[in-house]
């Protein structure tokens, strides 16, 4: 590879590969996929994206190539970490919350037994999911919602065993609420710890209008998948510090016209600089999903497996 770059007259030099030292990636900080890095006009059809400064390592958290041992480590300057404004709230308006301080009304607020996002209504086998949605999965106590996925005795269109899970979700509900451009969402949630849980804040409309808020895989202790589907960006955000097995961390998401911004326990980790449309509104999905072992491990076992949510809230 440095022959190559070379060979093209990019100035990279001739160390020897085994001679280079990587700079280690900071704690707390995203590792972005490489087609995100969004250089690639700097060099036409060699290599597609690349980071502002040539070599490559890869990121020890993710496996993703992200750092350049001649040049920085893989963060962007202008978003070094815990530097980031806290949660946009100040002069909006809580405008929809749940504390889960009351038993869940079926269809009120929530709907328990469906959402469109799945193919079959109650299941999505094709999406890597073992889910069979059961409203019994999801119950309160206490303040907290409590998730719980078992093996369930449905067989999927796949031929695999169903587990039994919860999800909830504001489309048709009574109160129909969904989230628009400008709305910031907030959660506080603890992570599973069973392999296989797959839990997310999500949204879903008209077969799309997705952000996640958050997904959260166990064989990934320490990362959040975050995701804006409308303008095709996603990240790894990686902290060891604050995200982990049956930690309690608080998420929240923007959804701005121009980005669309994450933070975590009160700080901002990511703006993607793309937003959603100006009349962009969906509908909000707590759920816990039980993964099939395509992108992530399967439950090893049939040991229940947990997510829980202290509160969702919406500011306007």
């Amino acid at each position: 590879m440095v022959a190559t770059l070379t060979a093209l007259g990019l100035g990279i030099g001739s160390p020897a590969p085994s001679a280079l030292t990587l700079p280690p990636v900071p704690t707390g900080v995203y590792a972005p996929r490489p087609q995100d890095w969004g250089l690639g006009s700097q060099l036409p059809g060699l290599f597609g994206s690349l980071p502002g400064a040539l070599g490559c390592a890869n990121c020890p958290t993710t496996g993703w190539p992200v750092c350049f041992p001649f040049a920085r480590p893989c963060i962007p300057p202008e978003r070094p970490p815990g530097t980031k404004p806290g949660p946009p709230t100040d002069g909006h308006t809580l405008v929809w919350s749940d504390e889960f301080s009351a038993p869940l009304a079926p269809g009120a607020r929530w709907v328990a037994d469906r959402t469109s996002a799945y193919e079959f209504g109650n299941h999505n086998p094709k999406d890597d999911k073992l889910d069979w949605l059961n409203p019994a999965n999801v119950g309160v106590a206490d303040g907290i919602a409590t998730f719980t996925a078992r093996p369930g005795t449905h067989l999927l269109e796949n031929g695999r065993r169903s587990w039994d899970t919860g999800l909830l979700t504001t489309e048709g509900s009574t109160e129909g609420f969904r989230v628009r451009t400008g709305d910031y969402v907030e959660t506080r949630v603890q992570m599973s710890t069973g392999l296989g849980a797959w839990p997310a804040l999500w949204t879903w409309k008209d077969s799309g209008n997705e952000v996640d808020s958050f997904e959260y895989h166990p064989d990934h202790p320490a990362m959040l998948e975050l995701s804006n589907r409308v303008g095709s960006t996603y990240r790894y955000h990686t902290d060891p510090a604050a995200v982990a097995p049956g930690r309690w961390v608080t998420i929240g998401t923007r959804y701005g016209q121009d980005s669309v911004d994450w933070y975590l326990n009160g700080v901002r980790i990511h703006a993607d600089r793309k937003g959603v449309t100006p009349t962009w509104s969906s509908y909000l999905i707590l759920n816990l999903s039980v993964g099939a072992g395509r992108y992530h491990p399967a439950p090893p076992t049939g040991a229940p497996i947990e997510f829980k949510v202290d509160y969702v809230k919406v500011w306007r």
